[in-house]
């Protein structure tokens, strides 16, 4: 690939017609071993044989995952914590609704769509963020995405009417170093931290309405952003283009228009029958354009087609639909704001636990399964690790429910939340089984959630109204039983699906 040593062209190309052969040619020679996608050998044999490599381990100048175990653990941190700015926004709101209600003279109405358009909001802006990510790197969406979000919760918390507040809630929501046999336990770290957001968030928002006032709660975050966005100017960016599909494919087209641009140019310059190449070549070749000196723009950013690429394997939707059902949020406790923080807490704490064991346990299950089936092992092995939690999450949810019904001991309701909590994760895979747009694929999986979340927001309490928490929830549970249904199909079915879907799009790149 062009700008690493290790990858060269055999000869320096001087017409922008050959530029786009090599690409596709290298671009194509790198995907054609994604069907493995996850590690078969040892990090360090592999980056040894370099002879088949899928498109994540193309070799690239200042390689991220040759970085010291330091300074990986350091950006990891980075972003982990960043990533519970999010999940704080959401919640740690909630406890200043009576005050903010009373402040801004708003209805119930309003105040359930500032709620619920923030998580509509969050869960859609990813689809963009990804884009431009896999185009301009990781640390320019992360700056930009942090300064509007750290100007959306400074201008909410000085906001004098609804409408305001609102807009603001949008604007905040607006606001790959590891190898894959380690991607579950660094997954587990990661997530651990923003899986406490929810806990701490109504912990803090409350105390800061009831010492403060409900500004306070944004000015929380706008601070806490702002400390973010600080460690975020030093960031080292990990991005690397050699190693995105979504760059490359938008570099062939970018290429493609370029070469068509120069056969109009030789056939109005009166030389139909003439080679452009040739005709190029005839010319100084320093005044062509290298590899290197090839950059693209906002413009070729299309989100849509690497989501298309995502949503079109069967393996994806299938876990997709799993990821999206989680506890609708609704109050059953009917207590002071700080004692539902504190209750809450206890799935925080079960989520940080099923997190970080979850991920070491997933890399356990993977090796495992490497170890017996040898080349046949495949990412969906990844997925045997989810078994054990199928038995558990959804009659801990069902335990909640009516416990919360009946309003019995709030000891039993910790301990029923603390077991929710421990449900496994599956963002590992979505990584794992999209080789080279895994940010595309974390990103629709954000989507799907973020819709979701919407629409659970606003039938939450009409639900809960009409069905009471042990029904409301026991449904809940029914829908986990089936999405469990759905991820054991997956683990037989989704190493073919992923194949089927990987030769098309093979093909496809071929015809360009």
């Amino acid at each position: 690939m062009a700008g690493n040593k290790g990858h060269e062209f055999s000869a320096t190309p001087t017409a922008t017609s050959t530029l786009h052969e090599e690409i596709n040619h290298d671009v194509m020679s790198s995907s054609n071993n994604e069907k493995g996608s996850i590690d078969k050998k040892p990090a360090d044999t592999e980056e040894r044989n370099v002879a088949a490599v899928d498109i994540e381990h193309v070799r690239v100048e200042n390689d991220p995952r040759k970085w010291s175990r330091r300074r990986k653990n350091f950006i990891l941190a980075n972003i982990a914590s960043a990533a519970l700015i999010a999940t704080m926004g959401i919640n740690i709101y909630n406890p200043a609704i009576d005050s903010i209600k009373a402040a801004l003279h708003a209805t119930d109405q309003e105040i359930s769509l500032t709620l619920s358009v923030f998580i509509l909001m969050q869960g859609t802006t990813p689809l963009l963020w990804s884009a431009i990510s896999e185009i301009q790197g990781r640390k320019i969406v992360y700056l930009v995405s942090i300064s509007l979000y750290v100007i959306g919760c400074g201008v909410a918390g000085s906001s004098r009417s609804i409408g305001l507040l609102l807009a603001m809630r949008i604007l905040q929501a607006i606001g790959d170093i590891f190898e894959p046999h380690e991607r579950g336990t660094v997954v587990g770290i990661y997530y651990a931290t923003p899986l406490l957001g929810p806990s701490l968030g109504p912990l803090i928002g409350g105390a800061a309405t009831q010492l403060l006032s409900w500004r306070a709660t944004f000015y929380f975050l706008c601070i806490f952003a702002g400390v973010s966005l600080c460690s975020f100017i030093f960031f080292k960016d990990t991005f690397r283009r050699e190693r995105s599909l979504s760059y490359q494919s938008a570099l062939r087209h970018l290429l493609k228009e370029r070469e068509g641009k120069l056969r109009r140019q030789n056939e109005d310059a009166g030389g139909k029958n003439q080679s452009p190449v040739r005709d190029l070549e005839a010319n100084n070749s320093n005044s062509q354009p290298s590899i290197n000196e090839i950059r693209l723009g906002l413009k070729e950013i299309n989100p849509i087609q690497p989501i298309g690429e995502v949503l079109r394997r069967r393996n994806n939707l299938s876990i997709l639909f799993p990821s999206v059902y989680e506890p609708t949020s609704s109050d059953p406790l009917k207590s002071d704001d700080i004692w539902i923080g504190l209750v809450l807490l206890t799935f925080g704490i079960g989520s940080v636990a099923g997190s970080l064991l979850g991920g070491r346990w997933s890399d356990h299950v993977l090796k495992k399964c490497r170890e017996r089936k040898g080349d046949k092992a495949s990412s969906e092995d990844r997925l045997e690790s989810t078994k054990p939690m199928m038995f558990v999450l959804p009659p801990a949810l069902i335990a909640y429910a009516w416990m919360a019904e009946k309003h019995v001991d709030i000891a039993g309701i910790c301990v029923a939340l603390f077991f929710v909590g421990l449900s496994s994760i599956t963002l590992a895979y979505i990584v794992d089984a999209n080789v080279g747009r895994s940010s595309t694929a974390v990103a629709t999986n954000s989507f799907c959630r973020g819709l979701a979340g919407f629409v659970a927001a606003e039938v939450a309490v009409p639900l809960q109204d009409a069905l009471g928490d042990g029904g409301l929830y026991t449904i809940w549970a029914g829908i986990m039983a089936f999405s469990s249904l759905i991820i054991l199909l997956t683990i037989r079915k989704g190493g073919a699906w992923r194949e089927q879907a990987i030769e098309r799009e093979k093909r496809h790149r071929e015809q360009e």
